[in-house]
Formats: C-alpha cells, sequence, structure tokens
C-alpha cells in the first residue's frame, strides 16, 4: 500500500484529467452556425441517434420542446427530430424541414427522408446532431433493415434544409393554449409549409388598426401580456424566415376558449 502522499498526489492527478476534460463523456464540439433557409444546398454532415418505441415518434407525451402534440399523426406521422443548437434555435428551428441519409454501415440506404425538427437535444454529440424518432431513424435502413439499423445506436449522416410540403391541402392551424386568458394570450402555430418557421406573430383586436408584436414564449408558441383586456375576434399575422408575411383575418373568435384550435384559410 502506498503511503498517505502518494495517494493524495493520485487523486489530485485524477482530479485534474476531470477538470481538464479527461472524462470518458462525449467530445464537446462546438455547435455549427444556425441553418438558414437555404434550400436544396450542399449536403452537410452530421451525427444522429434516435430515441421512443423504435416505430413511433417518441414518449406518450410528445409535444417536445416545440409543444406540438400528436406528432404520432398525420402530417407529421412519427418523422420527426429533436435538433441540437443550431438547427433548433431556441425554438425558431421548430417545424422546419431537413432531407437526411446515411450512407454507412451497410443497412444504410442512402436515400433521403424528411424530417420535421418538433423537439431539442442539446448533448454534444457532434457540431450538428439529429436525435431522431425511432421511426425516422429506421427508415434511413434498406427495406427490412429497420431494425438492424436502430440497434447501431448512434450513426454518421447528412442533411440539408428543404422546403416544408404539406399534402391535401393543409393549411396552418392556431391552438391557443391552457391557461390564455383576456390579458395573456399564448398560441401555438404549426403546420407552416415552406421554411417550416416563423420569426415573428403580430396581433391585430377587431376594433383597432394596431398590429401588436408578439414574444416568443417558448417552442412554437408566441405570447402577448397586456394591463389592458384584449378583446377579439383577432387576426394574426406571420413573418416566415425568408421575410414572407402572410395574414389569418379573425382566425381566433370573439368567442375564444383556451385550449382549442381555431383553423385558418391561409399557407404560405
Amino acid at each position: 500500500m502506498g503511503s498517505l502522499a502518494n495517494n493524495i498526489a493520485a487523486v489530485a492527478a485524477v482530479l485534474a484529467a476531470l477538470v481538464a476534460g479527461g472524462s470518458c463523456g462525449p467530445p464537446k464540439f462546438p455547435p455549427g452556425p444556425n441553418i438558414t433557409a437555404n434550400y436544396n444546398g450542399l449536403w452537410l454532415p452530421a451525427r444522429a441517434t434516435w430515441y421512443g418505441q423504435p416505430n413511433g415518434a417518441g414518449p406518450a407525451d410528445n409535444g417536445g420542446a416545440c409543444g406540438i402534440k400528436d406528432v404520432n399523426l398525420p402530417p407529421y406521422s412519427g418523422m420527426t427530430a429533436c435538433g441540437n443548437v443550431p438547427i433548433f434555435k431556441d425554438g425558431k428551428g421548430c417545424g422546419s424541414c431537413y432531407e437526411i441519409r446515411c450512407k454507412a454501415p451497410d443497412e444504410c440506404s442512402n436515400n433521403p427522408v424528411t424530417v420535421f425538427i418538433t423537439d431539442m437535444n442539446y448533448e454534444p454529440i457532434a457540431p450538428y446532431h439529429f436525435d431522431l424518432s425511432g421511426k425516422a431513424f429506421g427508415a434511413l435502413a434498406k427495406p427490412g433493415l429497420n431494425d438492424k439499423l436502430r440497434h447501431c445506436g448512434i450513426i454518421d449522416l447528412e442533411f440539408r434544409r428543404v422546403r416544408c410540403k404539406y399534402v391535401g391541402g393543409q393549411k396552418i392551424v392556431f391552438h391557443v393554449e391552457k391557461g390564455s386568458n383576456p390579458n395573456y394570450l399564448a398560441v401555438l402555430v404549426k403546420f407552416v409549409a415552406e421554411d417550416g418557421d416563423i420569426v415573428q406573430m403580430e396581433l391585430k383586436e377587431k376594433e383597432t388598426p394596431e398590429w401588436k408584436p408578439m414574444k416568443l414564449s417558448w417552442g412554437a408558441i408566441w405570447r402577448f401580456d397586456t394591463p389592458k383586456a384584449l378583446k377579439g375576434p383577432f387576426s394574426i399575422r406571420l413573418t416566415s424566415e425568408s421575410g414572407k408575411k402572410l395574414v389569418a383575418t379573425d382566425v381566433i373568435p370573439a368567442n375564444w376558449i383556451p385550449n382549442t384550435v381555431y383553423k385558418s384559410n391561409i399557407q404560405f
């Protein structure tokens, strides 16, 4: 057995190694730059993991950090992903669409599939990291090899930003969040085509000409706080990442209630 001095020196060396980054955790990659609406550009390298059920969209409460529920149902149909810092963008990346593909291991098909960003994962796996639903991860495989590819756990892939497309004439919808009242209105926006994400939402009451900017609360939820009670119906003006604007006129009625979906007739 070594001396007390030697033991103390050994402990100090271990602690110094840990402080210096000598632990066995994943490497600490600096994040890449935010991905802008540069569609169908060069394929970029990334790494992918997966979570949830093998053929599902994720856990039972699948709203994730974007607040979007029922992503296992159409039009998302479980083809969803968590993005890291430059992809999730603190919520402003919610709804964005990406093509992804993998060439290795042998189970990979190298055929691109499209995923929607509906959640976040900030683990330092790589500069660009997609934590895919089990269904999306398996979709990267050759026919019949979905489960075998999922057993790899983590793979290298390529990705690029693409325009979001919804079949069947899907329009943008607004969900007035639970807890909303005349002095606090929180609204989730989803099914946004083209850019897929919204960088600004504005609110207008029926009786006033003024457009009032809403604040990004979290994920894809925007809110408006006011000491003076709001009076509906409300119109909402959306600005996408590319600078395009759309107005959903009187989309939230005068007799609105919280925890309710209101459908619009607009789409980018």
